[in-house]
C-alpha cells in the first residue's frame, strides 16, 4: 500500500460518521444577493468602465468598428512592435493594416518564443464596469491563457455595449465556470512589504484596452 493509499484510508475512517453533503446537482445555490447597485444608462456604465480601467493604469481607447484596424496598426507601430501574437479566432480584418510578423497561437510555441514577441492582440469575453476588470475565457478570439501573460504588451478589444456589464454578478452569469478564466484589472503589478510597486512580474507591463462601438467615438 502506498503512502497515498494510507492517507486516503485514514481520511475515510475519520469521515465515516459525517453526513454526506449534497452535491451541486442536488441542491440549488441561492442567488438572492444584490446583482447591481442600481440601473444606470449604458453610456454611464461604459464611462465607469473606462474610468476604472484608467485607475488601474490601463490605457483606454474609444473607436468605432470601422476605425479599429487603423487604430491597432497605429498602437503597434507607436510601440515599435515587430511581431504580434494573434489567436486563431481573431477577426483577420483587425490586423489588416499592420505591417509586422503575425505569430499564431499554437501549442508548439515555447515560453521563450512568446517572450520574444513584442505584443499580443485579443478579444474579450466580458468587461465589468464597477471593478474595471476584463475577463478572458479562452474563446477563439482570445486564445490560450499564456499568450496574454508572457508578452510585455497586451491590446485587448472590448465590444461596446454588448460585452460590458455593470457588476461582477452580472459577469458571472455570462461565464462558464469550467473555462480557463483570466481576470485582468490593469497591467501586471505587485508590491513588496514596503509597498514599492513593481510591474510586469506575472503579466504584461502595458495593457491597452480598445472599446469598440458601432458609432463614432465619444
Amino acid at each position: 500500500m502506498s503512502s497515498r493509499d494510507v492517507v486516503l484510508a485514514r481520511v475515510r475512517r475519520a469521515l465515516a460518521d459525517v453526513p454526506r453533503a449534497a452535491g451541486p446537482e442536488e441542491t440549488a445555490v441561492p442567488r438572492d444577493y444584490l446583482r447591481s447597485h442600481g440601473e444606470l444608462p449604458t453610456d454611464d456604465i461604459v464611462q465607469q468602465l473606462a474610468e476604472n480601467l484608467a485607475d488601474y493604469r490601463a490605457i483606454v481607447h474609444d473607436i468605432d468598428a470601422a476605425g479599429l484596424p487603423g487604430l491597432l496598426a497605429h498602437l503597434l507601430g507607436e510601440r515599435g512592435s515587430r511581431s504580434v501574437v494573434a489567436p486563431a479566432g481573431l477577426p483577420p480584418e483587425w490586423l489588416a493594416d499592420c505591417d509586422l510578423e503575425v505569430v499564431p497561437d499554437v501549442p508548439e510555441t515555447t515560453p521563450g518564443e512568446l517572450d520574444a514577441v513584442d505584443s499580443v492582440v485579443t478579444g474579450s469575453a466580458v468587461a465589468i464596469a464597477e471593478t474595471g476588470t476584463i475577463v478572458l475565457d479562452g474563446s477563439p478570439d482570445q486564445g490560450r491563457r499564456r499568450i496574454t501573460l508572457v508578452p510585455d504588451h497586451h491590446i485587448c478589444v472590448v465590444r461596446v455595449p454588448e460585452q460590458v456589464v455593470a457588476s461582477v454578478p452580472q459577469a458571472l452569469e455570462r461565464l462558464a465556470p469550467r473555462r480557463p478564466l483570466t481576470w485582468i484589472s490593469g497591467p501586471s503589478a505587485t508590491s513588496d512589504i514596503e509597498l514599492d510597486r513593481v510591474e510586469g512580474v506575472h503579466g504584461p507591463r502595458t495593457l491597452e484596452v480598445v472599446l469598440v462601438t458601432s458609432r463614432a467615438p465619444l
